[in-house]
């Protein structure tokens, strides 16, 4: 039977699991007086949206698998639907500064395609449209599953390691602190360009991600990966290590947007003086979400998934890396270990997804071997070895970048194994013209 075949199998069994974890989820935010993703989902069906621009990227996704002609009816369906509940929240005198006006057309038409793929087609068809959906639904479940997260690790982690990271980062020259103070001195015109990058990063991936599955909707099935996948299973790991090692930034830890629980108002204009760490208790409402940087993983991935783009593609997954790690360190919100962690992150799980979709071979395994040996190694160089790296920077400093760029070798030696670049096709000969 087709529900029988293991690629069937794996497919429910990680639907399964997926499900089980935004229960739990839901289950823990409630403990804590939050809410949970699905509860903050489903509100937003009627009330303002957090984010507009999400949802309506998550829509575009989901249109991947529409006909240009059903993507028209679709757009237009979730501009006139915001239109009519913008007008009703006017009427009724509701707060418009509440939430992005819109955005709640692009969710009904995500739920009313997958009430279509359920009563109105069968087979592949059906198959097609209830992935399309799913894919739109879970990027919107992943942003909602990683805000209820970094809730919770506030909540749960009252002391953060800060101190011990701020130790570490003696050893790459303090570049949050240097970057801080260039990101001041271009004013707030590159303040405001570098916090539109950094805030948009989703819209980002999903501009990437409908050019890989810009085939879709004739080829009628997804390619075997694409960048979704790997946003998806980031934001799935990478909070989980945030309950292991809990960090909050130097903005908070060293700034004054710490308050009276920062060590000192320090950033950036002073870089940390050395000196035995310790662990710091800090507020219950600040994320401890720093190591490692995810934002800094994400743009690491939508700029190798931007490689085999057309050059503007190329060159603009190129600059929303460098302006996203510019922003995260230029903000205060992490500090350059949590850069590098990030960087070594993000090619592990994409080697391991890489490895699962075509078959583990030697390469591949080796790869997430190495790339897992050195961010455990990296995360316990921060905890039980600061000062000394500290103490050594000229030293210490090279090996963490060596470190990182043995990941990056072996990844790109990796990947031209596994997708060489086809020849060039020499031009055949000019043959004499008969007399």
């Amino acid at each position: 039977m087709p529900w029988r075949e293991p690629r069937t199998v794996l497919w429910i069994a990680a639907g399964a699991v997926t499900l089980g974890f935004l229960v739990a989820l839901e289950i823990a935010a409630h403990h804590y007086g939050l809410a949970g993703p699905i509860a903050s989902q489903a509100r937003e069906v009627i009330f303002p949206p957090k984010s507009g621009f999400l949802l309506y990227a998550s829509m575009a996704l989901m249109m991947v698998v529409l006909t240009w002609r059903q993507r028209v009816i679709a757009l237009c369906t979730a501009i006139g639907i915001d239109a009519v509940i913008l007008l009703v929240r006017w009427a009724v005198g509701a707060d418009l500064t509440e939430g992005h006006p819109f955005g709640n057309g692009a969710l009904w038409v995500l739920l009313g395609c997958a009430v279509i793929a359920v009563t109105r087609r069968t087979g592949a068809e059906r198959a097609l449209l209830l992935k399309g959906v799913g894919l739109g639904l879970l990027l919107v479940a992943g942003r909602k599953t990683g805000d209820t997260w970094l809730v919770i690790t506030s909540q749960t982690r009252p002391e953060v390691l800060d101190q011990y990271v701020a130790a570490a980062d003696h050893a790459l020259g303090n570049p949050s602190w240097l970057v801080g103070r260039l990101v001041r001195a271009t004013g707030p015109v590159g303040a405001h360009a570098l916090d539109y990058v950094y805030a948009q990063l989703a819209v980002a991936a999903v501009v990437v991600a409908m050019y890989q599955l810009r085939n879709v909707a004739a080829e009628r099935r997804f390619p075997r990966h694409h960048l979704v996948r790997t946003f998806l299973v980031i934001g799935l790991i990478g909070p989980g290590i945030y309950m292991i090692f809990p960090v909050v930034g130097p903005v908070f830890a060293y700034g004054a947007d710490g308050g009276h629980w920062a060590v000192a108002n320090l950033w950036p204009d002073t870089p940390t003086p050395l000196s035995a760490p310790r662990h710091m208790p800090f507020d219950g409402i600040t994320p401890r979400n720093c190591m490692p940087s995810l934002h800094t993983a994400w743009a690491t991935a939508i700029f190798i998934h931007s490689r085999r783009g057309p050059r503007l593609l190329r060159f603009a997954g190129a600059f929303w890396l460098v302006a996203t790690l510019t922003a995260t360190l230029g903000f205060g919100y992490h500090y350059g270990a949590d850069l590098i962690a990030g960087v070594v992150f993000t090619l592990t799980i994409e080697a391991a997804l890489r490895s699962l979709e075509r078959g583990w071979d030697r390469t591949g395994t080796w790869l997430v071997a190495h790339g897992t040996a050195v961010f455990a190694a990296l995360l316990v160089s921060y905890r039980y070895l600061p000062v000394e790296m500290a103490k050594h920077p000229w030293v210490s400093g090279p090996l963490l970048v060596l470190a990182m760029g043995s990941v990056i070798h072996a990844y790109v030696r990796a990947t031209r194994l596994w997708d060489p670049l086809p020849l060039p096709v020499p031009n055949p000969e000019p043959q004499p013209e008969p007399a």
